[in-house]
C-alpha cells in the first residue's frame, strides 16, 4: 500500500505544453494539426526526392514525374482526413456518433484512426495512378517511405494533449497524466513515436538506399505496413484501451488496435514475399 502512495514521487512530470501552439482571437493552432500537415509535407518532399533519384530505380528510369507529386498531395491529405475520420467512427466510436452526429465533424477534437486514414490513402493512391498511368505499387512505394515522421510528430502532439496515454506502471519513466486519474502510466504515446516514426523510418531509409528496394515495387509499402502492425500490437500491451471499447473479446489484453493491426503484418509480409523487380522490356532485334 505504500508502494502505491510513493508511485507519483518516483514518476517524471508532465510537461503541461499547452495543445494549443497559436491563436489568434477564435482562430487557434492546435499541435495536433501541426503535426498532420508537417508529416504530409514532409512525405511529399521526401516522396519528390526519391521519385527523381535515378539510382534508386531500375535502368534509372524515373517512375513519375515530379509535378505528379505536386499533384498528389492534394489527394492524399483528403484521403488522410476523410479516412481518418471515419475509420475513427466505425471502428472505435460508432455508438456516439449515431446519437451525436454532428461530433463527426468537430475533428478539431482529435479521433482519428490510422487504419482508417491508410485506407483512404491507398484509395486515393489506386485512383491517382490509374488516371496518371503510374504504377500503384512504386508511388505507395514512395509516399510510404516518408509517412513514419509524420506518424512519429502525430504521436508526440497525443502526448501533448495527454491523451491515449498508456496503462499503469510503476517503471521509472511513469508519468502521472493530468487526466489519467491518480495512476503513474506508461507514456504510450512516446513508445509510439519512437517505433512507427524514428525506427520505422530508418528501416525503410535503408531499403531504399542502402538495399535498393524501390528497384522491387511493393517492397517498401510492404515493410510500411508490415512495420506499423508490429510496431502497433506490441505499443497496445502497454496502452490503455478505449474506454468506450476497452478489453476485447473477454481478455485483458486484446484491443481493436490488435485486431486492425493484425491483417496489416500479414497483408505486408505478402507484399515483400511476392515482390519481384521490375523486367524493363528488351530492344527487339533488328
Amino acid at each position: 500500500m505504500n508502494e502505491y502512495f510513493l508511485l507519483p514521487l518516483a514518476s517524471l512530470p508532465f510537461p503541461n505544453i499547452n495543445p494549443i501552439l497559436i491563436q489568434i482571437g477564435p482562430l487557434a493552432v492546435h499541435w495536433y494539426g501541426v503535426g498532420y500537415i508537417v508529416g504530409i509535407l514532409f512525405a511529399w518532399w521526401y516522396a519528390k526526392r526519391l521519385a527523381a533519384n535515378p539510382k534508386l530505380w531500375p535502368d534509372g528510369v524515373l517512375p513519375m514525374k515530379p509535378e505528379d507529386l505536386d499533384d498528389f498531395i492534394v489527394w492524399a491529405a483528403i484521403g488522410v482526413v476523410l479516412g481518418g475520420r471515419t475509420g475513427y467512427v466505425l471502428f472505435y466510436d460508432l455508438a456516439r456518433y449515431i446519437a451525436h452526429p454532428l461530433d463527426i465533424f468537430a475533428v478539431w477534437q482529435g479521433g482519428m484512426s490510422f487504419h482508417g486514414g491508410l485506407l483512404g490513402v491507398i484509395l486515393a493512391m489506386t485512383l491517382f495512378s490509374i488516371r496518371r498511368g503510374i504504377r500503384t505499387w512504386s508511388l505507395f512505394d514512395v509516399v510510404a517511405a516518408g509517412v513514419p515522421v509524420g506518424l512519429g510528430l502525430v504521436r508526440v502532439a497525443n502526448f501533448i494533449n495527454s491523451e491515449l496515454w498508456g496503462r499503469p506502471t510503476d517503471v521509472p519513466w511513469a508519468i502521472e497524466f493530468p487526466n489519467g486519474g491518480p495512476f503513474t502510466r506508461h507514456p504510450s504515446q512516446l513508445y509510439e513515436a519512437l517505433l512507427e516514426g524514428v525506427v520505422l523510418f530508418l528501416v525503410l531509409r535503408i531499403l531504399t538506399h542502402s538495399r535498393l528496394k524501390l528497384k522491387t515495387p511493393r517492397f517498401v509499402g510492404g515493410a510500411f505496413i508490415c512495420g506499423y502492425g508490429l510496431s502497433r500490437i506490441f505499443v497496445e500491451f502497454f496502452r490503455e484501451p478505449d474506454q468506450q471499447l476497452g478489453y476485447l473479446l473477454g481478455t485483458n489484453w486484446l484491443t481493436m488496435g490488435m485486431i486492425l493491426s493484425t491483417p496489416m503484418v500479414l497483408a505486408g509480409i505478402w507484399a515483400m514475399a511476392t515482390a519481384k523487380p521490375v523486367q524493363q522490356a528488351q530492344p527487339q532485334a533488328t
